[in-house]
């Protein structure tokens, strides 16, 4: 049995690049871009109005000067004017250009429009108010999108605006999730009373698409020589087997002698941690051929073989398929922590992963336990934020008012 460190150390040092593809920029939320994005021209491309208004040249408010003969109006989108006579004004639009000769912006609600004439109303303006100079917001060439970040609407705002209508981003893995047992029964069954509907396998699909990665479902019952023809199968065909159930000391957990059978590499069984310890990981390589080619290569499946308890198989994916898919696609995430809100007692010296919900108090977060029934309280879930990660020791209290890393969900 190994620690939590060494466990995520390994599963770290599994990490697999699958590359890069190129995708619509549209489609490219949640996803880690691979390229830095570029300004192609100034941004703003041009002195920008930032009010609805009237324009002048500053000096000659200055000069004591509060009504303007008005010369035409620039709207957003047209071509930009001049201002002919310095001693008149332009009508302005928010997103216009500013038109030459003119370097000020003075809000509608601060003048009055009477038979052509704007009469300015304040006796305090600023030289070039109300103006999004030209390239302030970067330079042609500037970065404005490092990569190795998740596309968010933010990004994608910017995509639009230097014109990259497509975008690269690290290819996602291709992922199935399997269920084991015959006491489960699918989602619209009605279950004997010997019997579970199936709900890991579906919580597993859920944790992925937060992280924009889509997935197959398959379901095996607990006859080793099936197991074994359809683990078979997805190994070449899959680059990560994500199990639930069947790798503990029951007499029908197959799921360890198929992997072994099948030539899936043991990098560890089992891990020195509460909910979770039958824990088991590993890899098959496999040499591949690329379709396109005759080229071989080697091509790695990850399979992580989580125990079959609801809590168990949440949290597994949490702490170490996360970290994983991360370090995989070039992401640094950063770890949280949370001041204990109340003393736990916790006795087997094993790292605890405990349910928790979380508070902010006077600019600090905040996690209070959350009470449950064991890895198999799938309904726990529900009342709690996160899991707070109390370290293996000795000790067994855990004081109030201490701090530990947190693993969020929501």
């Amino acid at each position: 049995m190994i620690s939590v460190k060494d466990a995520k150390d390994i599963i770290l040092n599994s990490a697999y690049n699958f590359g890069v593809e190129e995708v619509p920029f549209l489609k490219s939320v949640g996803r880690v871009l691979k390229e830095n994005i570029l300004a192609d021209r100034d941004f703003p491309p041009f002195n920008r109005v930032s009010m609805d208004g009237i324009c002048i040249d500053f000096n000659a408010f200055k000069n004591g000067q509060r009504d303007f003969k008005v010369e035409g109006i620039q709207a957003a989108g047209s071509e930009q004017m001049t201002l002919q006579n310095k001693e008149n004004c332009i009508e302005v639009m928010t997103g216009a250009v500013l038109p030459n000769n003119a370097n000020t912006v003075i809000r509608y609600e601060d003048v009055t429009l009477k038979n052509g004439i704007a009469t300015i109303n304040i006796n305090n303006i600023n030289d070039c108010q109300n103006v999004h100079t030209k390239g302030k917001d970067g330079k042609v060439g500037d970065v404005l999108i490092t990569e190795n970040k998740i596309i968010s609407a933010s990004e994608i705002g910017i995509l639009a605006t230097v014109g990259k209508a497509t975008v690269k981003v690290a290819k996602l893995p291709k992922v199935m999730i399997v269920s084991t047992g015959d006491e489960l029964v699918g989602v619209n069954e009605i279950p004997l009373e010997h019997q579970i509907r199936r709900s890991n396998v579906f919580t597993l699909v859920s944790l992925l698409e937060r992280l924009h990665i889509s997935s197959e479902t398959a379901h095996i019952t607990d006859d080793k020589p099936i197991l074994k023809e359809k683990i078979k199968n997805f190994l070449k065909e899959y680059d990560v087997l994500l199990f639930s159930g069947a790798v503990s000391k029951g007499k029908f957990d197959f799921l360890p002698e198929v992997f072994d059978e099948l030539g899936v590499e043991k990098l560890f069984h089992k891990v020195a941690q509460r909910p979770g310890k039958p824990f088991w990981f590993g890899q098959k390589k496999n040499l591949s051929s690329d379709k396109h080619t005759d080229d071989k290569y080697q091509k790695n499946t990850i399979v992580f073989g989580f125990p079959g308890n609801p809590i168990s198989t949440f949290v597994n994916c949490l702490a170490y398929f996360y970290p994983w898919y991360y370090k995989s696609t070039g992401l640094e995430i950063e770890e949280e922590t949370a001041i204990l809100g109340e003393n736990v007692s916790f006795k087997p010296n094993l790292e605890f992963f405990l349910q928790v919900k979380l508070k902010s108090k006077f600019g600090h977060l905040v996690a209070f336990p959350v009470k449950g029934n064991g890895s198999g309280d799938l309904a726990s879930l529900v009342n709690a934020d996160a899991f707070i990660q109390l370290p293996k020791t000795e000790k067994i209290l855990f004081k109030h008012g201490e701090n530990f890393p947190i693993i969020r969900y929501r």
